[in-house]
C-alpha cells in the first residue's frame, strides 16, 4: 500500500482555518501522530501528504494544508498553495472549528468547489469529469463546544455536517463513512488495457532503456502497463526496439497488441506487421488520465502551426533533463521540422502549469503518469477554455511521423477522419 504511486491514489484534501484542527483530524483518521499539531496558528506551511488505506476505497492520500485564513505576505503564499491543492484532489474535507463557527473562510471553500463543478461541465466533453469535487464537512472540537449551532451551519452551507472531536475520537468513524459514501467511483479513469486485450492474449511491450530512468528500473508507465496487463490475464513479452521484428517472427502466434515507447514509434512501426495492432504507452495514458478525443483533435491542429508561434511544453514531473530529452530536445526538433522554421517554446514542470494560456498556439503535455486523472482533466479544461489546442507527447509523435491513424486504431471510440 505504501508503494502505490500518489497519482494512483484517491486524493483527499483537508481544508479549514488555522487551528481548526486539520492536522489533529488527520492524526485521528490515520490513528498515527504523523501531522505536526500546535496551538500556534500557521504551523502547517506547505501541503503535507500522508498515505493510508480506507477500505473499500483502497489506497488514498490525505493532504494536510495551510489555513485558508492565513495572513501576511507569507501567509498569503501559504493559503495560495492550499487553493492550488484543489486542482489535484478527488474529495475535500472542510474542517470547521466548532468553537469559532463559520464565516468567510468556510463559505469561500464551498464557493470555490462550486466554481470547480461549473468548470467541469462540458469543459472536456465529459460532464463533471474535470470539476466535480465532493466535500465532507466536519465540525471539530465538539468536545469544547457541545452546543454548537451545527444545524444552522448546515442550513447556511447547504450540506450535512458531522460532529467530531479529534481529541476524544467522537465522530471519527462517521467521518470515514462519509468519505466512503462521498468518494467518486470513476476517479481512476478507464482501464489502461482492460478493454484492449482478452485473457490469454499475447502483448509485446517495446521498452527502450530510458537514460532518465533510475538505474536498474523501468519508467513508471511501463511498470503500470505491465501490471495492468497481468491483472487482465494477458501474457507479456518485453523487448528493446532493435529486437521487435525478430521477436515477432519467432513467435508461434501473432501478438494481439504491440505497445511501444513513443520515442521509437517510427522504428517500431516498420517492424510490426500491418495487421498487428500498434499503439504507445503515452497514448494509453492519454486515455487513462485525460481525454484522448480532445488530444487527438489537438494533434490535427498542429498543421495550422507556423514559424514563430508559441508552444507550451508541460511536464507533470520534475525530472532533471539529460541528453536527448524528449520534451526539451526531440519534440521541439520534430515540431520545427514539421512547420519549417523556428517556434517560440516555453516549458513548465511539476505543479507549475501556466496560468495564462491564451497567448499560446499549442500546448503539448506529457503522458501525465505523475499526476491524478482529475488534475490532468482540469489542465485540459483550462487549455480548452483559453481556446488553445492541446495534445500529449504520444499522440503528437504519432502524428508527426504519419502513423497516428494506426496508433489510434485499437481505440474504437476514436473516430479517424
Amino acid at each position: 500500500m505504501q508503494k502505490t504511486p500518489r497519482s494512483s491514489r484517491l486524493q483527499i484534501a483537508i481544508l479549514g482555518r488555522r487551528n481548526a484542527g486539520k492536522s489533529s483530524l488527520i492524526n485521528a483518521l490515520t490513528n498515527q501522530e504523523i501531522a505536526l499539531v500546535s496551538d500556534v496558528p500557521g504551523t502547517t506551511a506547505d501541503p503535507v501528504y500522508k498515505a493510508m488505506e480506507i477500505p473499500p476505497i483502497g489506497p488514498v492520500t490525505l493532504i494536510d494544508t495551510a489555513g485558508i485564513d492565513d495572513v501576511g505576505e507569507l501567509g498569503t503564499l501559504r493559503a495560495e498553495k492550499t487553493w492550488q491543492v484543489l486542482e489535484q484532489v478527488d474529495l475535500a474535507i472542510l474542517v470547521i472549528d466548532a468553537v469559532s463557527g463559520i464565516g468567510t473562510p468556510e463559505r469561500s471553500v464551498i464557493e470555490r468547489l462550486s466554481e470547480m463543478r461549473g468548470m467541469g461541465a462540458g469543459s472536456t466533453g465529459k460532464e463533471g469529469d474535470a470539476g466535480s469535487v465532493p466535500v465532507v464537512v466536519v465540525a471539530n472540537k465538539i468536545d469544547l463546544a457541545p452546543f454548537a449551532s451545527v444545524s444552522e451551519w448546515e442550513e447556511e452551507l447547504g450540506t450535512e455536517i458531522t460532529r467530531v472531536s479529534s481529541l476524544t475520537g467522537e465522530g471519527i468513524e462517521a467521518v470515514k463513512e462519509r468519505i466512503i459514501a462521498s468518494a467518486p467511483t470513476d476517479w481512476e479513469g478507464p482501464s489502461l488495457t482492460g478493454d484492449l486485450v482478452s485473457p490469454g492474449d499475447l502483448v509485446v511491450l517495446v521498452t527502450p532503456l530510458d537514460i532518465e530512468a533510475p538505474k536498474g528500473r523501468l519508467i513508471l508507465p511501463q511498470v503500470q502497463t505491465i501490471r495492468d496487463l497481468l491483472d487482465n490475464n494477458a501474457r507479456v513479452m518485453v523487448v528493446k526496439e532493435d529486437a521487435v521484428g525478430k521477436s515477432i517472427e519467432d513467435l508461434k502466434i501473432s501478438p494481439s497488441l504491440v505497445i511501444t515507447d513513443s520515442q521509437v514509434f517510427e522504428t517500431v512501426s516498420k517492424q510490426v506487421p500491418s495487421d498487428v495492432r500498434l499503439t504507445s504507452f503515452s497514448i494509453i495514458f492519454a486515455r487513462h488520465k485525460g481525454d484522448l478525443t480532445t488530444l487527438t483533435e489537438g494533434a490535427r491542429q498542429v498543421s495550422d502551426l507556423k514559424p514563430g508561434d508559441k508552444v507550451l511544453i508541460a511536464e507533470a514531473c520534475t525530472h532533471h533533463p539529460v541528453g536527448d530529452d524528449i520534451g526539451r530536445v526531440k519534440i521541439p526538433k520534430w515540431l520545427e521540422k514539421h512547420v519549417g522554421g523556428k517556434l517560440d517554446f516555453t516549458w513548465t514542470s511539476g505543479a507549475g502549469f501556466a496560468s495564462d494560456l491564451k497567448d499560446y498556439d499549442l500546448v503539448v503535455h506529457c503522458g501525465g503518469c505523475m499526476i491524478t486523472r482529475r488534475e490532468m482533466l482540469r489542465r485540459i479544461a483550462k487549455v480548452r477554455q483559453a481556446g488553445v489546442p492541446i495534445v500529449n507527447y504520444g499522440v503528437l509523435i504519432a502524428y508527426l511521423h504519419g502513423i497516428m491513424e494506426r496508433a489510434l486504431r485499437p481505440f474504437e471510440e476514436i473516430s479517424i477522419s
